[in-house]
C-alpha cells in the first residue's frame, strides 16, 4: 500500500476539489441527473457498464430502505434485497425494477444474505448482527432454522461476541459457512442441520487469521477442486482456504476494502465499500476480476493496474462520482451488476447494464 502521506494528500485533494464546488457527475440517488447517468460508462478492458436511471426506486413511504446489504436471485429470475429496515427487511424485484413483494420485520440487524437449494426448494441465509444468529428462512419469509453463537468452540464466552456478516452455502452438501467479522472473526463450518463441524481463523497478523472477515463465497470455478474465498478487509485481501479451512493462498487488493466475494462465470466480483483508508467516506467503487485473480476492471475506481504481479493501489475516480459505499454485488444472467449500498443516504440498488 502507499504511504499515508500518498493518502492523506489524496484525500485533502478531494476535499479541495469539493469545497471549490467541482462539478462531479453523480449517480447515487433517485433524483440524479437522467442525462449524465446514461451518458456514464464506468469500468475498464471490455468490463464496461452503463447505469439503468431510476431502477428499484420505491415510494419510501410505503417501501423504505436503511441500509441496503446484500442482493440474491433466485431460480424465477427474481432479485432479492436485503436491508435492516424492519419495515420491510426483504425487497423482491422482478428485472425491471418493478416490487413484487416484500416480508420481514424481525431483522434489525439483517447483514448477510445467501441463497441455496433448487427450485421450489430454495431458502434463505440471513446473518443478523443485531440478533447474533444466522437465520434460515425459505423465500416467504419463514424461519426455518437458527445457528446460535458459537459456544462449543471455547471461544466465545457470551452470545453478543457473535456478530455474523455473511455466509456461504457449499451445494454438494449443504454445509453452511459462517464468518464473524464483526465479532471475534472466526469461519465456523456447519453442516445442513446447524450442526458446528469446525472452525477455524480468529484475529491476528497471520495467513490464517483476519482483521474483519466480512465476506465467504465458495468458489466452484475448478470443478475438481473447490475452494473457499474469504474477505480479510482491513487488510485488503481476499484469502483462499480449502473446504476444510486450511490456508492455500492470498489475493492482494490494495486500496480496497471489499465487502464479499461473488463468483459469476469466470471472475470475482466485489462491492469496495471505501479505498485507500476504511475511515475515508463515500470512496467505494466495483472490482472485477478474471480467473486468474488479476483485477482486470474497477467500475467508479481508477484503472487496475500492474508492476509486474503487483497490483497498484486503487483508488476511488473523482471524475465519476458513481458511488457512495457499495456493501454487495448481484450479477444476473445477462451480466447487469445490480450494487447495494451501506450508509448511503437510504437510496435503492443501482443497476449496472453492460456495454460493448
Amino acid at each position: 500500500m502507499s504511504s499515508f502521506l500518498s493518502r492523506r494528500s489524496f484525500v485533502r485533494q478531494a476535499s479541495l476539489a469539493t469545497a471549490a464546488g467541482m462539478a462531479v457527475p453523480t449517480i447515487v440517488s433517485a433524483t440524479s441527473n437522467s442525462r449524465h447517468a446514461e451518458q456514464m460508462v464506468l469500468g475498464h478492458n471490455g468490463f464496461r457498464y452503463r447505469v439503468v436511471p431510476g431502477w428499484g426506486v420505491l415510494d419510501a413511504s410505503k417501501n423504505p430502505v436503511n441500509d441496503c446489504h446484500e442482493m440474491v436471485q433466485d431460480a424465477k429470475g427474481r432479485i432479492l434485497l436485503l436491508t435492516n429496515e424492519t419495515k420491510n427487511n426483504v425487497l423482491i424485484y422482478d428485472k425491471s425494477g418493478k416490487l413484487l413483494e416484500s416480508w420481514g420485520h424481525d431483522y434489525p440487524g439483517a447483514h448477510g444474505f445467501s441463497i441455496g437449494g433448487e427450485g421450489n426448494d430454495q431458502y434463505l441465509l440471513i446473518a443478523d448482527t443485531d440478533r447474533h444468529q444466522v437465520i434460515k428462512t425459505d423465500l416467504k419469509g419463514q424461519e426455518l432454522l437458527k445457528i446460535e453463537y458459537p459456544r462449543e468452540t471455547g471461544k466465545y464466552a457470551y452470545p453478543t461476541q457473535f456478530k455474523p456478516t455473511e455466509t456461504a452455502i457449499n451445494p454438494t452438501n449443504g454445509d453452511i459457512y459462517v464468518v464473524d467479522g464483526y465479532g471475534l472473526n472466526y469461519v465456523m463450518q456447519y453442516d445442513k442441520a446447524g450442526k458446528l463441524i469446525r472452525y477455524w481463523g480468529g484475529k491476528g497478523e497471520t495467513n490464517d487469521t483476519f482483521d474483519c472477515c466480512h465476506g465467504i463465497a465458495v468458489d466452484r470455478r475448478n470443478a475438481v477442486n473447490p475452494t473457499l474465498l474469504i474477505t480479510d478487509r482491513r487488510h485488503n485481501a481476499l484469502k483462499r482456504f480449502s473446504l476444510d479451512g486450511k490456508y492455500v493462498s492470498t489475493i492482494s487488493l490494495p486500496g480496497s476494502y471489499i465487502c464479499r466475494p461473488v463468483i459469476h462465470k469466470d471472475n470475482i466480483y466485489g462491492a469496495v465499500f471505501r479505498s485507500m483508508s476504511d475511515a475515508y467516506p463515500e470512496s467505494g467503487y466495483v472490482q472485477i476480476l478474471d480467473k486468474n485473480d488479476r483485477v482486470i476492471s474497477t467500475p467508479g475506481g481508477t484503472v487496475p493496474t500492474y508492476q509486474g504481479d503487483k497490483l497498484s493501489e486503487q483508488r476511488k475516480d473523482l471524475t465519476q462520482n458513481a458511488f457512495l459505499h457499495p456493501h454487495d454485488v448481484l450479477v444476473d444472467e445477462d451480466d447487469s451488476i445490480y450494487v447495494a449500498q451501506w450508509a448511503s443516504k437510504k437510496t435503492y440498488p443501482i443497476k449496472l447494464e453492460r456495454v460493448a
